[in-house]
């Protein structure tokens, strides 16, 4: 248990002080690292001792990063990659084997959906989905060589919530590993460990980062689970920068303070696009008319920053409505200090069949929006002409 609270931990985590007694943590750009003579390098190699030997396998700043995660989410150990997907694959090549399923919601990242269409079928994992809204459906998927169960909660880009409690009961009875997406709502407003996820997977460019400038994921949880992810990683090398790391560690020393002004903003214009006559339907997690209202009150400490809505008219009105923002971004990333608008249906998931949109609840007028760090008057002015 830590002796301090949640921001505590992300600003007074650091590495020890070298010589130059430094306040902030250095930027440890090196690709390895040296030895005082054979006997340390051996024992060094053999893991008889802790040492950084190679920076595709571990460096002092991706090391404090993943301290920090680790704390944040309360995991025994942790690994930091190149990037959010990296994370996900890892982890999943690392823990499956040829001939295992994986059940897993049916609302998950588009490169997410690739990877178990695409990807792992190559290697005899298949997967089966389940409907998000149907929980009571998912026992019946899991099979004698199911491994995993996934989930993302809040989902991408529907904002759909599940119950992570009873996702974590139904892996324990099943003796499946419990893996969730916690990067819309950061450890900061949710914790999946502490409802019975074995690993939690970050896309550490969003939210943790929070201003659009670097890339990294990071995956978290049961120490022997960890240390397959670890031994896959460093011989695959999907590695996190020093660089990376380094920005993404001092990130999170305001985490708290910025996931709070995102979830206060969030939820005005919430409330604003709820009330809006142009608008057909909001999806908010702390919005009583979400559908897991109940539920995401239960599991989550705010609502995210991260809303859905229909604009009356179709895809053209989404295409409109996107052509008329003015301060607002256009962009696919998410969690940055500015608000980006984006519009699912003519751009990222345009690619897939109606219907196939529909399954994750992506009609052609739907607009995800994340919401940034601007006053929120602004904001609501913006999205308001838009409309």
């Amino acid at each position: 248990m830590s002796d301090y609270n949640f921001e505590t931990e992300a600003i007074r985590t650091q590495n020890e002080r070298s010589q130059f007694s430094e306040h902030s943590t250095p930027m440890y750009v090196t690709s390895s690292f040296v030895f005082d003579d054979a006997e340390d390098m051996r024992a060094s190699f053999a893991e008889e001792k802790e040492k950084n030997l190679y920076s595709r396998f571990s460096n002092p700043n991706t090391s404090e990063f993943v301290s920090k995660v680790v704390k944040m989410e309360g995991a025994e150990d942790g690994y930091a990659f190149a990037t959010g997907m990296a994370a996900i694959f890892s982890t999943f090549a690392a823990l499956l084997k040829s001939g295992d399923h994986i059940v897993s919601a049916r609302s998950v990242f588009g490169s997410t959906h690739s990877l178990f269409t695409k990807y792992l079928p190559k290697w005899n994992i298949e997967t089966s989905y389940f409907d998000i809204n149907k929980p009571e459906d998912i026992e019946g998927l899991i099979q004698p060589n199911t491994k995993i169960l996934y989930a993302e909660s809040p989902t991408n880009p529907g904002i759909d919530i599940i119950d992570l409690e009873l996702l974590g009961a139904l892996a324990k009875k099943h003796n499946l590993l419990l893996v969730i997406d916690n990067c819309f709502a950061t450890p900061y407003i949710q914790q999946p460990i502490k409802f019975g996820a074995d690993i939690v997977v970050h896309s550490a460019t969003k939210l943790m980062d929070g201003q659009g400038r670097v890339l990294g994921g990071v995956a978290v949880g049961r120490k022997d689970l960890i240390r397959e992810i670890y031994l896959f990683s460093r011989n695959t090398g999907p590695a996190m920068s020093p660089f990376n790391a380094w920005v993404l560690s001092k990130s999170l020393e305001t985490l708290a303070i910025r996931v709070e002004k995102h979830c206060e903003n969030a939820f005005k214009i919430a409330e604003f696009l709820e009330e809006h006559p142009k608008v057909n339907w909001v999806k908010y997690p702390f919005l009583k008319s979400h559908p897991q209202y109940e539920v995401a009150k239960k599991q989550m400490k705010l609502g995210g920053n991260i809303i859905a809505f229909e604009v009356k008219g179709g895809i053209e009105a989404g295409r409109n409505f996107l052509n008329k923002i003015k301060m607002c971004s256009l962009s696919a990333n998410l969690g940055d200090t500015r608000t980006i608008v984006t519009h699912p249906a003519s751009t990222t998931h345009s690619k897939l069949a109606l219907e196939d949109r529909l399954e994750v609840g992506i009609t052609d007028g739907s607009v995800r929006i994340s919401i940034g760090l601007e006053n929120a008057d602004d904001i609501i002015s913006d999205l308001s002409q838009g409309l």
